[in-house]
């Protein structure tokens, strides 16, 4: 589905735009009224950012563009060239790297540059989708109209459109706020990728709060090392994408970002001092006081299980009261149902009397060691993860997973998890061979390798389904998505539909 754009699109001349860049004035000036990068998204009126890539340049799709109605073309000498011998006639705006400028030339055309929508922006290895929710349910409940942009979907309001990429390219983002704002909208709530603060798509948008979740080892198939994968997230506590920011100081990476962020931060750590401090109540695991400044003192309670969602929850409550609500209203808002898609989501029979069931987008070793940790207190019986990784993606982890995976289980599942182009057998021994280190401690841990996700599902339920509610089966990995990548054809395949299935195939066997 086309991301939307205003109703009624402002109208720039092209050689406003041309000195907004720096670039030589056009030798024509139309009016331009939308931007894209994307070819099969022009409409009549846009910029068409003609950038180069991995495959292929923007600027060999210019007859294409031409055809659908853009009037200019952002890109640079190499795409001009080309463009000049295509014989394509559209006046061009020509810069050294395209993609750097094309955040404000966005914001220009779609009036984003001042906007009168707060801004709360959330980065992080893990806890980004679920902390986001968060905010947006609490805003909603204290009567805010709120806009969502993450992994799982947008939100404008009540409209809800199934999101591409977790953050938006630079032209989608801005139109994305200008339709937040022209409805009305008076706060949006982001997801905030390391790929979108490298790759320039937030660039035009200014936080009025940021935050910093945690980081571990993720996406260093994109990034050189943890310390670039580190330098991107940083890059959002900068005064061109921030004003202020709340920083998780419970990991090393989280207290070195709190000494090197250039805007004012706040921090926020479990059981030590910190600016918000997180106080754990040992008798109830969900449930905890945040202390902040100005003698804020709030009783909450986690409505997700685990310890990493008692942190979230705080980090929600924290941001909320950072962007201005009232502390007394914030601690009953937190409390709203989030129902975050794929997140420790709960699948269940009606009436069946069988093992627990969640599904999880847990994709990284910290994550699968987070989510099996919250299970394993409430899990009598024997505990299940079903996991595998991910193919053209960071490989270095794969080892890492399925060793959390078999330190907190009695039974590994191992899978296979959008193989992509790769060998998935490879990938699978990958995992294994992290089960296998940890078997080979001396810990006892069952291990089972079924390559097929629908059948690995479906005999992780029936290895414990006679143990009823004191079992649960844990399948990692995918959470919400609702395919499967296989040598690059995408099957439709979604983890809680197949884990429904796989509880009724195995309540019908069980029933007496």
């Amino acid at each position: 589905m086309p991301s939307p754009r205003p109703s009624s699109p402002r109208r720039t001349p092209l050689h406003e735009l041309a000195a907004l860049v720096g670039a030589p004035a056009p030798a024509s000036d139309p009016v331009v009224t939308g931007v894209t990068l994307d070819s099969r998204a022009v409409r009549p009126g846009d910029l068409y950012a003609a950038l180069p890539g991995a495959r292929a340049h923007g600027a060999d799709f210019g007859a294409q563009v031409a055809a659908a109605g853009a009037v200019a073309v952002l890109t640079d000498a190499a795409g001009h060239d080309r463009l000049v011998a295509a014989g394509v006639d559209l006046p061009a705006v020509v810069v050294e790297e395209p993609r750097a400028v094309l955040g404000a030339v966005a914001a220009r055309v779609y009036g984003t540059e001042e906007l009168p929508v707060r801004l709360v922006g959330i980065t992080g290895t893990n806890g980004k989708t679920t902390t986001a929710y968060l905010v947006h349910s609490a805003l909603t409940a204290l009567g805010h109209e709120v806009g969502l942009i993450g992994t799982v979907e947008t939100r404008i309001g009540d409209e809800r459109v199934g999101s591409v990429r977790t953050t938006p390219e630079a032209p989608d983002l801005h139109a994305l706020l200008a339709v937040m704002a022209e409805r009305g909208l008076d706060t949006c709530v982001m997801e905030v990728s390391s790929h979108a603060l490298a790759l320039h798509r937030v660039d035009g948008v200014v936080y009025d709060v940021a935050l910093f979740t945690n980081l571990s080892q993720d996406h260093l198939d994109f990034h050189h090392d943890m310390d670039d994968y580190f330098a991107a997230k940083a890059s959002l506590f900068t005064p061109e994408r921030a004003r202020r920011g709340l920083v998780c100081t419970d990991d090393a990476w989280g207290t070195r970002l709190l000494g090197e962020a250039s805007v004012p931060v706040a921090s926020l750590a479990t059981g030590t001092d910190a600016d918000w401090t997180v106080h754990p109540d040992a008798a109830d695991p969900a449930a905890f006081r945040l202390t902040g400044p100005d003698g804020v003192d709030l009783a909450l309670r986690s409505a997700l299980p685990g310890d990493f969602n008692v942190t979230n929850t705080a980090m929600a409550a924290a941001a909320l009261v950072l962007a201005g609500e009232a502390p007394e209203r914030v601690a009953e808002a937190v409390l709203a149902d989030p129902h975050v898609p794929g997140r420790m989501e709960r699948v269940a029979v009606e009436g069946a009397d069988l093992p627990r069931a969640v599904v999880d987008y847990a994709h990284t070793p910290d994550a699968i060691s987070a989510a099996l940790r919250a299970l394993r207190p409430t899990t009598p019986g024997t505990l299940v993860c079903v996991t595998g990784a991910g193919g053209d993606r960071d490989r270095d982890k794969r080892h890492a997973m399925g060793a959390a995976a078999a330190q907190a289980a009695d039974l590994v599942v191992v899978t296979d998890d959008n193989p992509r182009s790769e060998d998935p057998a490879a990938i699978r021994a990958a995992v294994l061979a992290g089960v296998e280190s940890i078997r080979s401690q001396g810990r006892e841990v069952r291990v089972v390798e079924v390559g097929d996700r629908r059948r690995a599902i479906r005999e992780a339920v029936a290895a414990v389904a006679a143990e009823g509610p004191a079992a649960t089966v844990a399948v990692v990995g995918k959470g919400h998505e609702t395919g499967q990548d296989v040598g690059g054809e995408v099957h439709p395949f979604d983890d809680r539909d197949e884990l429904r299935e796989a509880l009724r195939l195995a309540a019908a066997v069980v029933a007496p």
